[in-house]
């Protein structure tokens, strides 16, 4: 299934499309069915108010996070870095082109730290879906090389989503005879990237970042806001996609 369709249809699965559809089918149903018309839409309501809460948001995500795995770097235990990419920041005028998404910056400065204290070799992974000209993988390589003075060795630029990233990198360091590798990317993100990863045939060191972390709690953790809204939606995806590799698997 291509990268368009398979976003098209988590569109339905996700909020807030999910709950505008619930919300619709509720209002159709106002005079036919008005207990159950009621029923869809306060459940419609009540679900957008509590994943638009930061606090409900941010627990979901601390549960696919779980407890924080600090990497050992004194006694290195993988034979090789692997980043995922997350995503690209297009036509960035201030670059003159194509470059990494925030959040796959967060990821390569993680990567570096880990590289400077290992020594280990750099796989970027990561395509372009969108079918625009330069991959992830390559936008990472340039960023990892220019600007943290890291060298990646090999880059996986044909990739479309966390699936294809561990099939099409088992492939290329297999040739390399590596199968123990440091996995980076977000702490959300780990739980379904090492299954597909182990699926693929690597052993995995997880190297999470980026965790979901509060300064305090405080009144604003209980005032809904986009932000905790695309914190939930994040939540699901992951939930949606683990369950997915486990039916193809």
């Amino acid at each position: 299934m291509s990268w368009f369709f398979t976003n098209l249809i988590g569109a339905f699965l996700l909020p807030p499309l999910n709950l505008l559809l619930l919300a619709v089918v509720g209002l159709w149903l106002w005079h036919k069915r008005p207990l159950l018309a009621r029923a869809l839409l306060t459940t419609a309501v009540v679900l957008l108010w509590l994943l638009s809460t930061p606090f409900v948001a941010e627990a979901l995500l601390r549960e696919l996070e779980g407890e924080p795995y600090v990497t050992d770097t004194k006694k290195p235990l993988a034979d090789a870095i692997v980043v995922l990419g997350g995503g690209t920041y297009f036509h960035a005028p201030e670059y003159g082109g194509d470059t990494v998404s925030i959040y796959t910056l967060e990821r390569l400065r993680f990567a570096a730290k880990l590289q400077r204290e290992t020594g280990k070799p750099i796989l970027t992974t990561g395509g372009k879906p969108l079918g625009n000209d330069s991959s992830e993988a390559a936008q990472m390589k340039e960023v990892l090389e220019q600007e943290f003075v890291v060298p990646v060795q090999w880059t996986e630029g044909a990739s479309n989503n966390t699936f294809e990233n561990a099939r099409l990198s088992r492939e290329m360091l297999k040739q390399a005879g590596i199968d123990r590798i440091y996995l980076v990317t977000h702490a959300w993100h780990m739980a379904r990237a090492v299954q597909a990863f182990q699926t693929a045939g690597f052993r995995v060191v997880p190297a999470p970042t980026a965790y979901t972390t509060r300064y305090r709690v405080d009144l604003l953790a209980f005032v809904p806001n986009a932000n905790a809204l695309h914190d939930s939606r994040t939540f699901l995806h992951e939930l949606i996609g683990m369950l997915w590799y486990q039916l193809k698997s």
